[in-house]
């Protein structure tokens, strides 16, 4: 029977811990911690596949474990979106992507503006929910352009919808991502679209992320070795679409989660990676406790489905990226470690994998479908039986 993996990133899930994390301003940040003390939060099934068992992680359960469960470090130096999506696939970055903490120098608002003909406006580290609530109004009156960016390495274009047509706006981030280049090579170059009438101004589904194009990975090497490689959420997007077979783009957590169930019923041999936003965008960022750990109560009724939907050689792993403590004073990134929880019918249970780096998970991945690891950095689990 041909072999599934499905590998599903929690947008942010850190659970704390991080060695370094007092050089990013991040000591004492743990979401898992924060999320899973509110009243809102029930996750049985990731209980039962170890998420409290991780080395690190309270309350400690180890009673019943039917996964494998781990605790992974990140090598790069970051603690961003892109940053952490290379290392799960093989790419260890040393050298941090360019971050703008006072805005971005004129040599590139400047040549920016005359690219698009539009003016700007912000140019500074901006919450991505306040900024048009500040700037929406002008930017509707005059067709400017709302320029902003964050501790991470992004170059941000908000646009309300009915001024800038989405198209248009993506033609614009294209203009940007070409622009910012060798030094000012940023992460993303993100699309944020935007609807309603002054104050209450929402942002929509047709965000879009223009990212660097990545070094070679796990996900090119599959491909070579002609698997399928599927895309869902906004995996497509921090690859810079290269390496895949088929994209599904997503409008939420839960239809993220529904495209999941879904293509559990296709026949593939290969990777299906999956990347749940929500959990980052709608409250990690607007520390939203509450409703953070609503959305991880959410995917873990749908986990039971998508448990139940395995077939006998499919491998699931979960993870994440980041962490985005939400109870915390920041609105950013939190430098944490991740959860890394592993399933299948086939393989060994209730295995502590110990603290590993995320790259050990393309290591773990190709090892699985029998082809040879050569990515530099990274090293299979051992618990396949």
């Amino acid at each position: 029977m041909a072999k599934r993996v499905f590998l599903i990133v929690l947008d942010s899930f850190g659970i704390g811990g991080a060695k370094d994390a007092n050089l990013f301003n991040d000591l004492g940040s743990n979401t898992l911690k924060s999320v899973s003390s509110d009243s809102n939060f029930y996750a049985p099934n990731l209980t039962k596949l170890g998420l409290f068992a991780i080395d690190g992680v309270e309350p400690k359960i180890t009673d019943n474990i039917i996964g494998n469960y781990g605790r992974l470090e990140e090598k790069s130096i970051g603690k961003d979106t892109t940053i952490g999506h290379w290392e799960i696939a093989g790419c260890i970055t040393k050298e941090p992507f360019p971050t703008y903490p006072k805005g971005f120098p004129s040599r590139i608002i400047d040549t920016f503006k005359g690219l698009t003909g539009r003016g700007v406006l912000c140019n500074k580290p901006y919450s991505g929910t306040q900024v048009i609530k500040d700037y929406g109004k002008k930017h509707i009156e005059t067709g400017d352009l709302i320029v902003y960016t964050s501790s991470d390495s992004v170059f941000q274009i908000a646009a309300h919808e009915s001024v800038v047509s989405v198209e248009q706006l993506y033609r614009y981030s294209e203009i940007a991502r070409k622009l910012l280049t060798n030094e000012d090579s940023v992460a993303r170059v993100i699309a944020r679209p935007f609807i309603g009438e002054y104050p209450n101004f929402t942002r929509t589904s047709n965000r879009r992320d223009f990212s660097l194009a990545p070094p070679r990975n796990m996900l090119d090497i599959l491909l070579e070795k002609n698997k399928s490689v599927i895309s869902v959420g906004k995996i497509y997007d921090i690859f810079a679409g290269r390496g895949f077979t088929e994209e599904y783009h997503t409008t939420s957590n839960t239809d993220g989660e529904r495209k999941i169930i879904s293509l559990m019923d296709k026949d593939f041999e290969g990777l299906c990676f999956v990347n749940l936003v929500d959990f980052d965008m709608l409250y990690g960022h607007r520390n939203d406790i509450s409703g953070y750990a609503r959305a991880i109560t959410e995917f873990d009724k749908n986990l039971k489905i998508i448990l139940d939907k395995l077939k006998k050689d499919d491998m699931l792993i979960i993870t994440a990226d980041h962490g985005c403590d939400p109870a915390t004073i920041s609105t950013d990134h939190s430098r944490e470690n991740t959860p890394l929880l592993i399933y299948g019918k086939n393989l060994k249970r209730a295995v502590n994998l110990k603290t590993g780096s995320f790259s050990d998970i393309s290591a773990t991945i190709l090892d699985y479908f029998g082809i040879q690891n050569t990515l530099a950095g990274s090293s299979k689990l051992d618990f396949l039986s």
